[in-house]
């Protein structure tokens, strides 16, 4: 983020700039003639340069890898918007209030500035840490180092703005100390929010964070700044009354700030909502300053157009966040939903305004005259406008309801291109350095000047004589125009680029994107009639309405599609298939022409068994005589492993249980994807995961914890989930989120025990048999230590097929599950999985077995053989505790754990010597079907 105006466009006193200190016509921030001493930002300093750099950086390979990280979203967002833009806010205010004010800094202040950089990056590398790992002590002193730093520098404003004379564009410092005071207001929400507070508090503290740190901190520094710093970038005049609308403006972003703020804090989103809308109304009063320059001279280099669609994106998010808090049901909804205005503003506008701003002052801060200026900006402007249609193009596949790998491509494409930035900034200030050295060494050495540079500099010196005060305004030269980016070359290239995000997106899954088209219905052979039957099918509460259609051999049957369900669906007759089609969309399938009768159903795993059919009947024949194409047959019984097939140790799960640790509030992000896996040795099923697993990861806490956690669908169809460990209303957190969407579901272990979670979409059964279960471990108070802690949760798989290669993996077979037959039951997703990779231990090491069987048909009786367990503990209470029973006696002893579906427990046993002991579920007919393993136990 930049501070106020920066240098003359050529690194010295130039008419490029608005009318500003040390010259009432011409004059501008950052002019060598405006202050006496050189300014602290043409300094070189580390702490200038490098943490900016390195948040950048940050943000850039957390973006790569969110994936698998924590709390990626909430990282990706801090990272850019604590890490970076406000290190380069506090840097370049600093800077542009000094040449403002006329007011340069001694070399003790310059240190001290140093100083105030330094508790500034320690301060937000303390809270990045913190709060992912729910470290609230390291979180608070990471904000009070923050608070400290920006209350300093604030401070120092202050007292620059007293000591100095009246000038011109003094309202931007005020602007700056409006903001910093409104930094100190967010930090305080912000650590308080990482205490992990429950709804409405959470969504109320959320909110009052975000909207004193956006209007505020970042949303004025922007705004102050803007007044010169916008013309300067154009190179033009500034509009003579817009010092004035950004004096009047300023009283109603204050206001704007207090009332979105005071609504928040009290509960009343609409008034919130209002002083989000007062504050568009400010920026619109501030914003005509701008106008003036723009049409004058319209930008033409990257820095000036990426601040400018930052600012459309500024007005988006701020729009986004006011309709939100207008219109969301409660606190738990704002919160929720305030992901997609965070993310515009975070990517669309932070992201840019801090590049575009950049681009043009680090060349201009090194000084050294036009040539200087323009080698570094040479680099700046590399591609610009590709990069800026990657950006935004990228930045709206990704908010529009596109495909999920549309989605994906367009993130990618526009992470890449904002990527390129960092390179681009090294390489143009290698080149302004390089180029201000040639100049040194030739003025040192007397070497005569190449014309073109001569030229450059004595363009800069008619400049320089002209903005002086005794300057003719008539004898000045006017600026050459400088070369656009807005080439046809990279238009072109900036369009094709989204056009292969899209093209790729649809090619990975073609289907969800609607693009198989359609084929003949039937395979018998029919003379065409001609007549064309269309007619409107609405699908909803696992239905088609209507159900049937009537139609004579060898009409062509067209059906128009409507979703009225709130969950994803799509319909296949014969060999045509619709897309999948979300909820409240339509489509039209071409079922072509119809030869025979035919059932069509809807494709997506358990609907169809659920009652989703629709019946084609050609006149003279009976309903569904003819089944669809394609659909999957197969003999369910006990099914075997591939041939001499083996397992890699990443196809299984570790069964290890995550040590407990001292947080209190466990974050994690749930992505739900669909993916082929192995259920057996060398055997493929296409399952319905949480974070592309067998199983979902184990969450492992204490009675009190707080499980904070984000749920993402990735996949195709609709997903859910519902933690057993929490009690709480379900219709919110549990309910079914479509294809690119996410809701947060949060809830307090309030009872010891191991809890089942699972998704709870209908059917249920299919979905949890498709893989999508998991175990939340919640340990009983005062647990005693153990040497090692097992996890093994029971399921069971049914195939539609027995596929031995990853793309020839089919979909759960949900007529199977129905039948309660199952092809596996395995232990953590993957049957006999722990027959090759098996579990250690020692002789006499106290080992504990969590164990959970999440069915979704069948009970488990937990048993290893040549073991005995003196502790069994179940569904949350303790049958025997190390040999005593609930009436005293000290020598019983247990050798199952018996469990219906969605229930739960651990016993404990000491092994007595060494061997392999093979851990089985003791209906030994599923241990056949891969309920099976070992536990190999070496001698003391």
């Amino acid at each position: 983020m930049s501070g106020g105006g920066g240098p003359s466009p050529d690194g010295g006193k130039g008419h490029g700039r608005p009318a500003g200190p040390g010259d009432r016509q011409r004059g501008g921030p950052g002019a060598r003639g405006a202050v006496t001493g050189r300014p602290v930002g043409r300094r070189r300093s580390r702490l200038r340069d490098l943490p900016l750099i390195g948040w950048l950086a940050a943000a850039v390979v957390i973006a790569v890898a969110h994936r698998g990280l924590p709390d990626a979203n909430w990282l990706m967002l801090h990272l850019v918007l604590l890490g970076a833009l406000t290190h380069a806010i506090v840097v370049w205010s600093f800077h542009f209030a000094q040449t403002l004010l006329r007011s340069p800094a001694s070399e003790i202040e310059a240190a001290r500035h140093n100083q105030r950089l330094g508790l500034l990056t320690l301060g937000a590398a303390a809270v990045l840490i913190g709060v992912p790992t729910t470290w609230w002590p390291l979180t608070l002193v990471g904000g009070l180092l923050v608070a400290g730093a920006v209350g300093w520098h604030g401070l120092v404003l202050w007292g620059m703005m007293r000591r100095a004379l009246p000038a011109r564009f003094r309202v931007t410092v005020r602007y700056y100390l409006g903001a910093a005071a409104s930094l100190l207001v967010g930090v305080t929400f912000g650590v308080l929010l990482a205490l992990g507070w429950e709804d409405p508090w959470h969504g109320r503290l959320l909110v009052a964070h975000a909207l004193a740190n956006v209007l505020g901190w970042v949303g004025l520094t922007l705004t102050g700044t803007l007044l010169t710093l916008w013309p300067t970038m154009l190179r033009t005049r500034m509009d003579d009354v817009a010092e004035r609308w950004t004096q009047q403006a300023l009283p109603l972003f204050g206001a704007a700030i207090a009332v979105s703020v005071g609504g928040a804090l009290a509960g009343l989103s609409w008034l919130s909502a209002a002083g989000v809308g007062l504050y568009l109304v400010a920026i619109g009063l501030w914003g005509r300053g701008l106008w003036r320059p723009a049409r004058t001279r319209p930008p033409r280099e990257f820095a000036s157009a990426s601040v400018a669609v930052a600012l459309v994106w500024l007005v988006i998010g701020l729009g986004w966040a006011g309709w939100l808090l207008a219109t969301a049901a409660d606190w738990t909804a704002v919160r929720e939903g305030f992901i997609w205005p965070a993310a515009v503003l975070g990517a669309g506008f932070a992201v840019q305004v801090l590049s575009g701003a950049l681009s043009y002052l680090l060349p201009s801060v090194l000084g050294g005259g036009p040539s200087v200026v323009r080698a570094g900006q040479q680099w700046f402007n590399r591609a610009g406008s590709f990069r800026l249609i990657a950006i935004n193009g990228g930045l709206l596949l990704w908010l529009l309801p596109s495909p999920s790998w549309v989605k994906v491509t367009g993130s990618l494409l526009a992470l890449g291109a904002a990527a390129a930035f960092l390179p681009l900034m090294i390489l143009g200030l290698k080149a302004s350095i390089a180029a201000r050295r040639e100049l040194a060494a030739a003025a040192a050495s007397g070497a005569e000047r190449t014309p073109g540079a001569a030229s450059a500099e004595s363009q800069s010196g008619a400049a320089a004589s002209a903005a002086r005060p005794g300057g003719s305004r008539g004898a000045r030269r006017p600026e050459p125009e400088r070369p656009t980016i807005f080439t046809a070359g990279q238009l072109i290239a900036g369009l094709t680029a989204l056009a292969t995000a899209v093209v790729v997106g649809v090619g990975v899954d073609p289907s969800a994107a609607g693009a198989a088209g359609p084929a003949p219905a039937a395979s018998v052979a029919v003379q065409p009639t001609g007549n064309v039957v269309r007619i409107e099918v609405v699908m909803g509460d696992m239905k088609f309405t209507p159900s049937s259609v009537t139609v004579r051999a060898g009409d062509r049957l067209v059906l128009d599609l409507v979703n009225a369900d709130s969950t994803t669906h799509d319909v296949v007759i014969g060999d045509a298939r619709s897309s999948r089609i979300g909820p409240g969309k339509r489509t039209e399938l071409d079922a072509g022409v119809i030869g025979a009768s035919v059932q069509g159903y809807c494709t997506v795993a358990g609907h169809r068994q659920m009652g989703m059919v629709f019946d084609v009947v050609v006149e003279g024949s009976a309903p569904g005589a003819q089944p669809s194409a394609s659909v999957p047959g197969h003999e369910h019984g006990q099914a075997s492993p591939a041939p001499e097939a083996s397992l890699a140790s990443d196809q299984v799960v570790d069964p290890v249980l995550p040590p407990l640790t001292d947080e209190r509030v466990h974050r994690l992000t749930l992505t739900m994807t669909e993916v082929p896996l192995q259920v057996a040795p060398g055997i493929w099923q296409r399952r319905w995961t949480y974070n592309g697993r067998p199983i979902g990861p184990t969450l492992h806490g204490r009675v009190g914890d707080v499980f904070d956690i984000t749920l993402v669908n990735d996949g195709s169809m609709g997903h859910s989930i519902d933690f057993h460990a929490g009690s709480l209303a379900p219709d919110r957190p549990m309910r079914t989120i479509e294809p690119g969407e996410r809701l947060t579901y949060r809830f307090t272990a309030t009872k010891a025990g191991v809890w089942m979670y699972h998704c709870s979409t209908h059917p249920m059964s299919a979905h949890i048999a498709a893989g999508m279960a998991g175990a939340v471990v919640i340990e009983p108070e005062g647990l005693p230590k153990v040497d090692r802690s097992y996890v093994l949760v029971q399921s069971e798989a049914y195939l539609a097929d027995h596929a031995t290669t990853p793309e020839a993996a089919t979909e759960v077979d949900a007529d199977a599950v129905g039948s309660r037959n199952p092809d596996y039951v395995t232990f953590n997703g993957v049957a006999n999985g722990y027959d090759q990779h098996r579990l250690a231990a020692r002789v006499g090491e106290r080992v504990r077995f969590w164990v959970l069987d999440a069915g979704p048909n069948r009970p488990s009786s937990f048993h290893i053989v040549g073991a005995q367990f003196d502790t069994v503990f179940s569904e949350g209470s303790y049958l025997l505790k190390r040999g005593r029973d609930a009436f005293g006696d000290r020598n019983g002893g247990a050798q199952a754990l018996g469990l219906q579906p969605a229930q739960g427990g651990f016993v404990e046993t000491v092994f007595p010597e060494a061997g392999n002991y093979a851990l089985v579920s003791h209906v030994m007919s599923d241990a056949e079907r891969g309920a099976h393993g070992f536990v190999h136990v070496t001698g003391g």
